[in-house]
């Protein structure tokens, strides 16, 4: 068994490329996993659609937008741990229509934290990427 085995834990952005990987170590971890994933029209669940049928059985999914502060709250009251990784991060877009992020990026991860802080015995593990950062002008 391991410190994880029966855990309640959600994934923001789980349906992405580092929280699909993420979701997966978890299960392998055996934490009882909810994948919080972007809702879109075709039900499409990302990096985990390439999980098998056998391991996708084992995973609750939720299909929302991190946006949805009645939404967040809810999912995040039936887990112990959160591991918050739910972003937009196509930093040339955001030039065009930054409302767009700061509502997802900002508002979002506010969301999740008033969830958790109304939830005390949740844990948060909030991440990043190195897309915050932008890309630079020069490497040395």
């Amino acid at each position: 068994m391991t410190e994880l085995s029966g855990t309640r834990v959600l994934v923001t952005g789980a349906n992405g490329f580092i929280g699909s990987h993420l979701t997966e170590r978890l299960m392998d971890e055996g934490a009882q996993v909810t994948a919080f994933c972007e809702y879109n029209s075709q039900c499409s669940l990302g990096w985990l659609d390439e999980l098998s049928p056998e391991r996708s059985e084992y995973l609750d999914v939720k299909l929302g937008d991190i946006r949805d502060k009645r939404f967040v709250h809810e999912t995040v009251s039936n887990v112990d741990v959160v591991f918050h990784l739910a972003a937009l991060i196509a930093i040339p877009y955001s030039y065009q229509a930054p409302a767009s992020f700061v509502e997802t990026n900002i508002n979002g991860t506010l969301n999740v934290l008033e969830a958790v802080r109304d939830t005390p015995h949740v844990r948060m593990i909030n991440t990043s990427t190195s897309e915050v950062y932008g890309t630079p002008e020069s490497v040395r």
